[in-house]
């Protein structure tokens, strides 16, 4: 029986490895999107209704124009028997184009389908999104694939961070950022 755990990790390896065939095997046919971008230039609309735009959006889309995708919820995987989840993340990956580096955060708000444990909604709320140069890469990418994928530990990821301006830029808008539940309007279609 699939859980909440497995929707979350089947999402992040569908978004991450750029499989949107995956993406039938996390969200429900009639699945919400909400994207709300408080920070950082990412090009997402704010709503995406059904899995087929959800898969455009965060899948073929961001596939396009970002590699090296490496995202981590920050929390421990949620109770099987949720049917709500939050918390925050924190993403690592480079644009295709120019090769820069871009290392962001925010929170994630899961509501779950009963039965399938399918993501009937998701709300993305982007808080922080840095852009640094290509060179970082050197230095950003060894720390983010050496950490615990896809749950891990906040304090390990702040620990073992390396020492740029932009990298702390993120980190301290990860530690200022409660997650709390949305509203109930806010999730509401």
């Amino acid at each position: 029986m699939q859980t909440p755990s497995d929707t979350i990790e089947m999402y992040l390896l569908a978004k991450d490895g750029n499989r949107p065939h995956l993406m039938e095997r996390a969200f429900a046919g009639g699945a919400l999107l909400r994207m709300d971008v408080r920070q950082g230039d990412m090009g997402f609309p704010p709503l995406a209704h059904g899995r087929d735009a959800i898969a455009e959006t965060l899948v073929r889309h961001f596939g396009r124009t970002y590699e090296n995708v490496y995202s981590f919820c920050l929390a421990d995987p949620p109770d099987p028997a949720c049917s709500e989840f939050h918390c925050p993340w924190l993403v690592a990956m480079t644009e295709k184009d120019s090769r820069a580096v871009r290392l962001g955060c925010g929170q994630y708000h899961w509501r779950f389908a009963p039965g399938t444990r399918l993501a009937q909604e998701l709300s993305i709320v982007v808080d922080s999104m840095q852009t640094l140069p290509p060179s970082d890469i050197h230095v950003v990418m060894p720390w983010i694939a050496a950490l615990d994928r896809p749950w891990c530990d906040t304090d390990r990821a702040i620990a073992t961070a390396p020492s740029i301006p932009s990298v702390h830029a993120v980190l301290e808008a990860l530690a200022r950022t409660p997650v709390l539940a949305p509203s109930s309007l806010a999730l509401a279609a």
